[in-house]
């Protein structure tokens, strides 16, 4: 191992301090700050130091007398790490030498923590939260959409559904290709299939081209998760990576943030709407699809200037493209912390030789290049697949099991809750608006003028002669076993208004949105004439944009920001496993809270008390996942989870919509049990707060 590291010389020319025993192992360190008394002559002293002056030297030195240095520190966990390593070796019988986990470990340390991973950790944020506004979208614009395109209520519940199914696919089949493609490539994909399929979208008419487009986008975000976070911690050393994990968990919220806010400020307004004719319409809700693909397109130029993750090339052989972009990353930290100066002193890594190498070796120069492209892919399809059935090894299978089951259990009441929030809501403010219906039975006008609108109304065998309806709305209005005769109907707009079992008889209805086979049911019609219908389906935007429901997933969203807060800070300090079973403990408790929920107030409260409590064990299980699983399985493993949390959003989300109005205490102990199982098992997770990855 000797020539895996060469230079034990900085660039000052004083000898580098070797760490480990056994094997003539040596780690060459560079000291991150300049040497302090005992640590060699004034050659040694970095050019930072020069200029001070004495007395200002002394005050430092006297300020810091007994606390260890940071070198210190980091070469005595070198040291422990390297120590505890050869304990395992020789317990195991194998051969003393430095593996690549543990190499690559000290080059991270040695490149430092600065702005390469600053500027990195904007551009994943933004593909984060993307997926985040992608997961309020449908939400935001299926009142209007549903109107506008006519689509039915067995219909409606299919473009939810379809959605969480094509992100449980896109998370499956993108996090299984990172590993074998790599983790940048594989995330330009998805931004951009997203972004296309989004843009697209936009544009579609029919419901049935809106379907397929959005199913398209949500197979492309649905890869992101699993790889931003395997992208990132690749980047990370180990003392800042649950911190820093923990952070970018937060763009998840801006995404929420971000789409709630700008649903609110935009889908309302129906005069931001385009005509293009009678028969091509862009409302406000398409607006809005098109403003939520910015954070993607950020995110997706982002890319474009960030190197691919240096560890994935190290695990397929790719040494010297690793070489370059992790030289890359310790020239821009240590220049932007005005130390220029430094050089990278690794001059070989280890890597290994693989199959996927000795295949491509072969294949190179044999045959067409259709006939190697076919070959090519068809082995990298074994590959993924091979990668996938290699999580049921033994040494993986049972905590795989255990970290499926909590993520599943997180998710089915983490969704599922957040579907009942807003249908809650929605309900009561139905209730509340049943209550105050006007009843009119057996009313009769005559010769009347209706100038006014008619709204939350019930009539009942009414009998309606030689009268008017001109430039009115009816909202909320049923018409039962009454008679219209003689009467005139002119630019009427309507909303959930029909007319059952009515008699009309010499009726015109001119411009109006009341026409036979939608708002007529079981109707006799004598001699009725309808002209220039308003044919279709007509978007009411103050009935359908209830700012309330904007508001909601804003308030939700924004009370997770104290989570996030205290998860990254502690993530570290008490570990991954306190933080996923205490905040699912706590989650679970909060939720009996919601039996108290008798108005609109008390739920959106407890929705909020919900999420700022359960998202700091998102944030702990996305941490321990990247760090449970090897780098060649890591992306795969992410993404078979994540996949295995959109499955249990869709069980949770069907269930959960069943009880509305129903009952509140179904939904509340399957919410219950599941947080108080998965936070239970959670504590059989292995603690990775220290670990190396693999």
């Amino acid at each position: 191992m000797d020539d895996h590291w060469q230079n034990n010389v900085n660039q000052q020319g004083t000898e580098i301090p070797t760490y480990g025993e056994g094997g003539g192992q040596e780690y060459p360190y560079q000291a991150d700050f300049p040497q302090q008394e005992g640590g060699g002559d004034e050659d040694a002293r970095s050019d930072a130091t020069e200029g001070h002056d004495e007395d200002a030297e002394a005050m430092y030195e006297g300020e810091y007398q007994g606390i260890p240095h940071p070198d210190e520190i980091k070469a005595a966990q070198r040291a422990a790490r390297a120590e505890a390593r050869k304990k395992a070796r020789l317990a195991a019988a194998m051969p003393d030498e430095e593996d690549l986990a543990e190499q690559y470990e000290n080059i991270m340390e040695d490149c430092g923590h600065g702005r390469f991973q600053w500027t990195l950790f904007i551009v994943l944020g933004m593909a984060l939260m993307a997926d985040g506004v992608d997961g309020f979208v449908v939400g935001f614009v299926l009142p209007s959409a549903e109107k506008d395109m006519c689509i039915s209520n067995a219909n409606k519940g299919m473009l939810g559904l379809l959605v969480y199914v094509s992100m449980m696919v896109g998370a499956f089949v993108w996090g299984s290709l990172a590993d074998k493609m790599g983790r940048r490539k594989c995330l330009i994909y998805c931004l951009a299939i997203d972004c296309v399929f989004s843009f697209l979208s936009c544009f579609a008419q029919g419901y049935g081209f809106f379907l397929f487009f959005r199913f398209c986008s949500g197979f492309g975000i649905g890869g992101t998760v699993p790889i931003v976070y395997t992208y990132f911690a690749e980047f990370l050393q180990m003392d800042k990576r649950g911190e820093h994990l923990s952070w970018l968990c937060m763009f998840w919220m801006f995404g929420g943030l971000y789409a709630s806010f700008t649903a609110w400020g935009i889908i309302p307004h129906y005069g931001w709407g385009i005509s293009l004719g009678t028969q091509y319409q862009i409302h406000t809700w398409r607006v809005f699809i098109l403003v939520c693909m910015f954070p993607a397109i950020i995110a997706l130029v982002g890319l474009v200037f960030m190197p691919e993750s240096p560890r994935f090339f190290l695990e397929n052989g790719r040494h010297d493209e690793a070489w370059m972009i992790l030289r890359q990353v310790h020239d821009t930290n240590w220049k932007a912390k005005g130390e220029p100066e430094r050089v990278f002193t690794v001059s070989n890594i280890t890597t290994p030789k693989t199959q996927e190498d000795e295949f491509i070796e072969i294949q190179s120069d044999t045959g067409t290049s259709f006939q190697r492209w076919t070959v090519r892919h068809t082995n990298l399809l074994k590959q993924v697949m091979q990668n996938v059935m290699s999580l049921a090894a033994p040494d993986l299978r049972l905590q795989g099991l255990f970290l499926a089951i909590v993520w599943f259990t997180m998710a089915f009441s983490y969704h599922g809750l957040s579907v009942w929030f807003p249908d809650m809501i929605k309900y009561m403010q139905y209730e509340e608006y049943e209550s105050k219906v006007k009843l009119f039975h057996r009313e009769r006008v005559e010769r009347f003028h209706f100038n006014f609108s008619l709204v939350n109304q019930i009539h009942k065998e009414g009998e309606y002669v030689h009268d008017k309806f001109m430039d009115i709305e009816i909202k909320s209005v049923k018409f039962e076993d009454s008679l219209f005769e003689n009467c005139y109907f002119e630019d009427v707009r309507s909303t959930n208004t029909y007319f059952e079992n009515c008699t009309i008889k010499n009726t015109v209805f001119y411009n109006t949105d009341l026409w036979e086979d939608s708002k007529f049911i079981d109707c006799r019609m004598e001699n009725a004439t309808f002209l220039h219908p308003k044919k279709g389906c007509h978007l009411n935007f103050q009935e359908e944009n209830d700012i309330v429901i904007y508001m909601v997933s804003f308030l939700g969203s924004l009370a997770t920001l104290p989570g996030n807060i205290l998860s990254a800070l502690f993530m570290d300090k008490i570990g991954r496993i306190k933080i996923i079973g205490g905040s699912m403990l706590i989650s679970a408790v909060c939720t009996f809270l919601l039996l108290l929920s008798f108005s609109q107030g008390a739920v959106i409260l407890f929705q909020c008390l919900f999420y700022a409590t359960s998202v700091a064990a998102w944030n702990g299980l996305e941490v321990i996942t990247v760090e449970i699983y090897p780098s060649a399985k890591r992306c795969t493993a992410f993404g078979v989870l994540n996949g295995t949390c959109k499955l249990a959003a869709i069980i949770g989300s069907v269930i959960f919509a069943k009880f509305i109005g129903i009952t509140k205490i179904i939904p509340i102990f399957l919410a219950f049990a599941a947080l108080a199982c998965g936070g239970l098992l959670a504590t059989k997770l292995p603690d990775t707060r220290e670990k190396i990855l693999e």
